[in-house]
């Protein structure tokens, strides 16, 4: 694995934590919520360089999505 794949899993990492301590569940139910988001294929694919926002920017992001 190469030092980008390296940081971007640590940013997953950082995100789904947020993302379950905002909604109240488990991590594995928010890393599945968050893996299967359009929010995730967007940061993965390279989206307006969505990778280089924060980490809270990423997570509401995420769940104005899920709320739709």
């Amino acid at each position: 694995m190469d030092a980008k794949q390296i940081i971007l899993q640590m940013k997953y990492a950082r995100i789904i934590k947020g993302i379950a301590e905002q909604l109240g569940i488990s991590l594995e139910e928010a890393m599945d919520k968050f893996y299967h988001s359009v929010t995730f294929q967007m940061i993965q694919n390279g989206v307006a360089d969505l990778h280089c926002r924060s980490d809270q920017y990423l997570i509401d992001e995420f769940l104005i999505e899920d709320n739709e």
